[in-house]
């Protein structure tokens, strides 16, 4: 994607638009978009014509009819001749999905994909001061909803490279180190979907070696990702819901009985976990990976009291 002479790209400032223009409740004039909104203000120092402006937002005016956006504009009766108190704005109902769409676990897995691909974080100090520009325009922003941006996390290293690789759809190599191992070992596989289950991001791929799909952590990953160009194992047409289903049915096997103080830090993370069963001072609580959830357990210090650990089947193994 080319990037505007504001140094943001098109689809970054349509985004940044879109949801200006949905916070306002009686809508925001041109001069209010044009000094407060990411990729009109200008940053780094560069700054653009105010005719430059105004023909950007125009472009991107006509983009949002063409997406079939719906951008409700009122022209005041004693409106002058350059538009200047014209206001536009998204009305939330107008945007809302038609009745009678649904979305299937798969859909619903791949949109969580895609919500977990957008970082918070990225709150510059131009994006921060158009905030605050909007707020006294009377917008009502109960999010930092101008400082996300399309990053990925770098928490787990080996996550772009991966998503590379299965888009590229060639096999990649690296070492994994399996819980309760001391040595990594070398994996040859072929990339087929990631997953993001419980925060944390899991690859189901088709392992060379064992000759069957497993699923790994991308976190035990201790080495850079090598991608071949060698062409990938064929997935599967139902491969997300293969690796989704493979996650949840260790998710729903394992599963520890603990003792936890009430009324504690402890209790209100762990009986609000998704699956919890509650019964007097006890709660069985399911998990997927034993080590991390051991780390978590420990974190919580003295008020959990393991009654009942079952033997875990290890994730992806």
């Amino acid at each position: 994607m080319s990037m505007s002479n504001s140094g943001v790209r098109p689809e970054d400032r349509l985004f940044h638009l879109i949801l200006a223009l949905m916070s306002s409740s009686f809508g925001l004039t041109k001069d209010q978009i044009l000094g407060s909104v990411r990729g009109y203000v200008p940053e780094g120092g560069s700054a653009a014509s105010g005719e430059t402006l105004e023909r950007r937002f125009e472009r991107d005016k006509d983009a949002l009819r063409d997406l079939g956006i719906p951008l409700e504009v009122s022209i005041p009766a004693a409106e002058d001749s350059n538009n200047r108190f014209t206001t536009y704005r998204i009305r939330k109902g107008d945007y809302d999905l038609p009745e009678g769409v649904e979305f299937t676990p798969t859909d619903i897995a791949l949109l969580n994909l895609s919500a977990a691909l957008w970082q918070e974080g990225s709150l510059s100090t131009e994006a921060r001061i158009a905030q605050m520009k909007l707020a006294s325009f009377g917008v009502s922003i109960s999010e930092s909803l101008l400082g996300y941006a399309p990053v990925i996390s770098t928490r787990d290293p080996a996550l772009t490279s991966v998503r590379d690789a299965i888009d590229e759809g060639h096999t990649m190599t690296f070492e994994y180190l399996k819980a309760g191992d001391t040595r990594a070992t070398l994996r040859e596989v072929s990339p087929w979907a990631l997953v993001s289950h419980e925060g944390r991001w899991h690859l189901y791929a088709y392992e060379t070696a064992s000759a069957r799909a497993k699923t790994f952590l991308l976190r035990r990953i201790v080495s850079p990702v090598r991608v071949s160009q060698s062409p990938a194992a064929e997935a599967p047409e139902n491969v997300t819901d293969l690796a989704v289903q493979s996650l949840e049915d260790v998710f729903q096997q394992q599963v520890a009985t603990l003792g936890v103080t009430p009324h504690s830090d402890a209790w209100s993370v762990l009986s609000s976990r998704r699956g919890t069963d509650i019964v007097g001072e006890t709660l069985r609580v399911h998990y997927t990976d034993l080590a991390i959830f051991a780390d978590e357990l420990t974190s919580l210090g003295d008020d959990v009291v393991v009654i009942d650990p079952p033997t875990p089947r290890r994730c992806g193994e």
